[in-house]
């Protein structure tokens, strides 16, 4: 095995779930790059660590807009030649029953969390078959499972990255590539947006672990996903919840 450092892609690592798992992969010896809309102060620090001059690298990205998604993963190619691993992370929520959703949340929510990702991974995935190996990992929810009143829209979207999940692991596995998924239970980050303390501690209640999720139980998950040795494992869906839907 090279003793190269991987080249990770994770989207949406400028806060919560996703900048837990870009400090994984730093920690991990790999380069990383992310995107975000904007620049927060985790992503600040990062690029001006002198350790990582060489393996961190952010660009300012949309990646619900096509030209920002092309812009980002070429970006990364110009800066490292290739990626070995993607972990599409990045997207957002919005709240309140589907009748009275509007148009522009709804579009917010699929633009991003559906043809952001979709975007991402045709670009990347071109370059993994070019080069015979790649790993993939859909970051969905277990709201995408077994839903959750008032993210009818966001529900939607994650259990369609499952699907997509189950379908490229079949169109990429004779080509070396391994495509899975994590959906996670509910973590203190975006996936706790919207609830109050009391909604919080009844979830607390019915999960067998007695807590919620942290960035980092997501992490260990996806660090197993894309051990290099995992070259079997593909087209699964790795529920980390404590236990709440098991």
């Amino acid at each position: 095995m090279s003793s190269e450092p991987r080249v990770v892609i994770v989207t949406g690592g400028s806060r919560g779930l996703g900048a837990g798992l870009v400090r994984s992969y730093l920690e991990s010896g790999d380069r990383v790059a992310t995107c975000a809309r904007s620049i927060t102060p985790e992503v600040e620090a990062w690029q001006k660590d002198p350790e990582l001059a060489d393996r961190f690298f952010f660009l300012p990205a949309d990646l619900s807009q096509r030209v920002e998604a092309e812009a980002f993963v070429k970006g990364v190619v110009a800066q490292w030649d290739h990626v070995d691993v993607l972990i599409n992370n990045a997207g957002v929520a919005r709240d309140g029953i589907l009748g009275l959703t509007s148009d522009d949340d709804i579009d917010t929510v699929i633009d991003l969390n559906l043809k952001g990702t979709l975007y991402v991974t045709r670009l990347v995935s071109r370059r993994m078959l070019a080069r015979h190996s790649g790993t993939i990992v859909n970051v969905s929810s277990i709201v995408g499972r077994s839903g959750y009143r008032g993210l009818a829209v966001y529900s939607a979207t994650k259990a369609a990255l499952d699907g997509l999940t189950r379908a490229l692991a079949r169109e990429l596995g004779s080509r070396g590539i391994t495509v899975n998924g994590i959906a996670p239970g509910y973590l203190r980050t975006e996936m706790s947006h919207g609830l109050d303390e009391e909604q919080l501690q009844q979830i607390v209640r019915r999960t067998p672990s007695g807590r919620l999720g942290d960035p980092e139980d997501i992490a260990r998950a996806c660090q197993f996903l894309t051990d290099p040795r995992n070259t079997y494992l593909t087209g699964q869906i790795l529920v980390v919840d404590g236990g709440l839907t098991g």
